[in-house]
């Protein structure tokens, strides 16, 4: 048995290049998900931009009992975009390494929009694997998570344990996972540094405050987002569609916990990638905190530095 409570929270490695896709993306060299080691029970997924131009994060942790996915990316089609197979590979590398028989796969949501559920059908004919919907009662009843969003829920992989923070705002079903085995913050798209889109901002306000108090208490290394969208320059966007010179470091993340999410959001103008609804205009969080010890490389081709704060 593994224990993954010593020496929690572990540090891992995001000294990676990420892929930015390529000028003709039929002739892209790279493979379609680019995957990084972040520790021995920790990876992380990035969809080639050639494939599909959100380009989203995705996680998979390993615990005792079984494995956890979040999120399946922004193509269904296995044939351009083969994410079971890539999961399938990973988890009999790990399963190599670490024997346990009849292995299950949970496979879950950052929150329910169409970049990151869209794979989700690739999962549905696979042995010893639940897929936990997108929609808000398909994930309280999943996890258990009663008076939502005020109470957070915790989920056991088997000695590796996820707290769950309600994070609506962005999107109503938005949950925030906090690995307690590597201090991980697994944001989605509800926190990175760039443009945050919301929908509710009422319920984005309440998150914000869950993630402050939450933060406060609990070993926070890294928070981690789900996209890269801004230039080094803070404010300035890169295209829609836009394929960049490959940057290095880690994906969109801050380290913690002294980066924290400040003042609430306010107005700013921007290209949501999902439209705003009931009348809420695009909005931009403030991020505070230090730079603080990043890998080599600083920060990627679309992470704004944490003390950027857009002026319009």
């Amino acid at each position: 048995m593994i224990d993954f409570l010593r020496d929690a929270p572990v540090e891992g490695s995001l000294d990676v290049v990420w892929h930015a896709g390529w000028s003709s993306p039929k002739h892209d060299p790279a493979p379609e998900i680019q995957v990084h080691a972040y520790s021995e029970h920790t990876v992380l997924l990035r969809q080639n931009m050639s494939v599909h131009f959100e380009a989203p994060f995705l996680f998979l942790l390993f615990g005792n009992d079984r494995a956890l996915l979040l999120d399946t990316g922004a193509s269904a089609d296995p044939d351009h975009f083969p994410l079971r197979e890539t999961v399938d590979r990973l988890v009999a590398d790990w399963l190599e390494r670490h024997p346990r028989p009849e292995y299950p796969l949970l496979v879950a949501h950052t929150h329910g929009h169409g970049d990151h559920i869209a794979a989700d059908r690739q999962f549905a004919d696979r042995p010893r694997t639940t897929v936990v919907g997108p929609g808000l009662d398909e994930v309280t009843a999943a996890f258990g998570l009663a008076d939502w969003p005020h109470r957070a829920g915790t989920l056991d992989l088997g000695g590796r344990i996820v707290d769950l923070i309600p994070g609506p705002g962005h999107q109503r079903a938005a949950l925030v996972f906090h690995d307690r085995h590597t201090g991980l913050l697994l944001t989605g798209d509800s926190l990175y540094p760039g443009r945050l889109y919301v929908e509710d901002r009422a319920a984005y306000s309440a998150t914000v405050d869950r993630l402050l108090d939450f933060c406060g208490t609990r070993p926070v290394r890294h928070v981690l987002g789900c996209h890269i969208e801004m230039t080094t320059t803070p404010c300035e966007d890169y295209p829609p569609r836009h394929r960049a010179p490959a940057g290095r470091a880690a994906a969109p993340a801050h380290r913690g916990p002294s980066a924290h999410p400040a003042q609430g959001p306010r107005r700013d103008r921007g290209r949501p990638r999902h439209p705003p609804v009931r009348g809420v205009r695009p909005r931009v969080l403030r991020l505070t905190g230090r730079p603080a010890d990043r890998p080599t490389g600083s920060y990627d081709e679309g992470v704004a530095p944490p003390s950027g704060r857009c002026q319009r």
